[in-house]
């Protein structure tokens, strides 16, 4: 019998009105039955987020250290257990999703350690007239309620870089999963209970985004809102928060620049992981390649060869590199810009294939600067690959783009290196490395439509609190 899982709101399971059956994408066999929350459950959500908070502000650091710790120990000793869930649900290939609980398990260490250093500063007041015999610092105080709404392709490592560090902080956080894999996230309601998190802290309520966002991001006890997806959602959220804080991780189309002198057989099997690795469906996914025109012809020749070696199959198979791409919906939009970009001039190196619900990964060059495939982020596997005369041509081409996430450049020269790194117009410049390079206590966030904010704990902690200054008059 299909497992039914309820809303957990107030530290308990909550019978909701409607569920709705969640289905593995490659298989298409009913995973669950999940729960749908409405508003009013939102609402009692962040109410009960709200009264947990008034006691949660006041833990000790160390008190929410030793939780997140024993939460990072719990997800390590189940590591197995939640790589298949995510699997199941997202139909990551098995290997990414144990790569993935090594970073969950890792980001929530960090949360624990990060919960330790919240250090403020001391201003010198008598560094102006009229400062002397006063005493000035700041430190950071928890914002209140917290609520998160997550993205499918990382459903536990991304949901620990909002869950991690809110609690680290001292908030409460009321946390929507995505649609596609709430699997990943209802499986930690036990595990931070069993962790000894106070009941209400954490609330983990699935749902349509569109019934949700408004009770997730109005609702005057929300101090906080942190939203990872697509640029069009990520506006909405934007308009309806208002003067809240607000983090946006928007996603990219991330370009790579490989310049002349570089050993190409050092960067075939990077760039194929940075362009396929879970289908391409990662935010910093390489989508735009660009190789010095002396390179590009065995560039092009190699890299296709080794795409072609990438294996499609069972999500469950050590073997498999490629598997389904997340929903039907997602597979007929990369189907049609494909269609797009072939009759406005592009070449298919390889791919362009689909079987069942799987894309084959495909290479494609010629591209028009006025594709989908160049403009927009794919967020599926299809790359393509462009030659390049300068550095700063490159640069030029890799910066007309509405995103600014990550980018990568590989150059054997030093002067070269800081040269692109200054001019790149992303969050994170990646020297001699592909853009998708990312671990989990580094600053992370974009530039222009990649959003607003950073993450990585650290940061994340920081933005997920008030800065209060105080001074304190010690003599006339």
């Amino acid at each position: 019998m299909t497992k039914k899982w309820k809303l957990w709101i107030g530290g308990k399971w909550r019978e909701p009105k409607d569920y709705e059956t969640l289905t593995n994408p490659h298989t298409e066999e009913e995973l669950a039955e999940i729960g749908q929350a409405e508003p009013a459950d939102a609402v009692e959500a962040i109410v009960e987020a709200h009264r947990s908070f008034q006691k949660f502000r006041d833990y000790p650091a160390h008190a929410r250290a030793k939780i997140l710790a024993k939460v990072a120990a719990i997800l390590e000793e189940r590591s197995d257990e939640c790589a298949k869930i995510i699997a199941k649900e997202g139909a990551k290939s098995i290997r990414n999703a144990r790569e993935e609980m090594s970073r969950t398990v890792q980001t929530y260490r960090f949360s624990a350690e990060e919960a330790k250093r919240n250090y403020g500063e001391r201003i010198p007041m008598d560094a102006a007239e009229g400062g002397e015999n006063r005493f000035g610092y700041t430190k950071r105080t928890p914002l209140g309620v917290v609520t998160a709404i997550t993205p499918f392709n990382f459903p536990f490592n991304l949901v620990a870089h909002k869950v991690g560090p809110a609690i680290a902080a001292g908030n409460s956080i009321v946390l929507k999963p995505a649609e596609q894999t709430p699997l990943s996230s209802l499986f930690l309601a036990e595990v931070f209970k069993e962790a000894g998190l106070p009941a209400g802290v954490l609330n983990i309520i699935p749902g349509k985004g569109d019934v949700l966002s408004e009770a997730l991001t109005k609702h005057p006890y929300v101090k906080k809102v942190t939203f990872t997806g697509s640029v069009e959602v990520g506006y909405t959220v934007q308009q309806q928060a208002g003067f809240r804080k607000l983090t946006l991780e928007l996603g990219s189309n991330s370009p790579f620049i490989i310049d002349e002198g570089v050993d190409i057989d050092q960067v075939i099997e990077r760039s194929v992981q940075g362009a396929f690795s879970f289908n391409g469906q990662v935010c910093i996914s390489i989508q735009r390649i660009y190789v010095h025109q002396s390179l590009y012809e065995a560039f092009l020749e190699r890299f296709v060869t080794r795409t072609n070696q990438l294996v499609i199959g069972s999500p469950f198979d050590e073997k498999t590199n490629i598997t389904a791409v997340i929903s039907k919906k997602s597979l007929e939009r990369l189907q049609t810009w494909l269609d797009e970009a072939i009759q406005e001039g592009a070449n298919v190196e390889c791919g362009g294939g689909v079987q069942g619900n799987v894309m084959e990964p495909t290479v494609l060059t010629n591209v028009n600067r006025d594709s989908k495939v160049f403009r927009n982020e794919i967020f599926g596997p299809m790359v393509c690959v462009f030659p390049f005369d300068t550095l700063e041509e490159a640069i030029d081409d890799a910066n007309d783009s509405r995103y600014g996430l990550n980018s990568g450049v590989m150059t054997p020269s030093l002067e070269r290196a800081f040269y692109a790194a200054e001019r790149l117009e992303t969050g994170g410049v990646i020297v001699n490395d592909i853009p998708t390079y990312r671990i989990d206590n580094m600053p992370y966030g974009g530039w222009k439509d990649s959003g607003v904010g950073r993450e990585g704990v650290k940061y994340a902690m920081r933005e997920m609190m008030e800065q209060k200054f105080i001074s304190i008059k010690t003599g006339d």
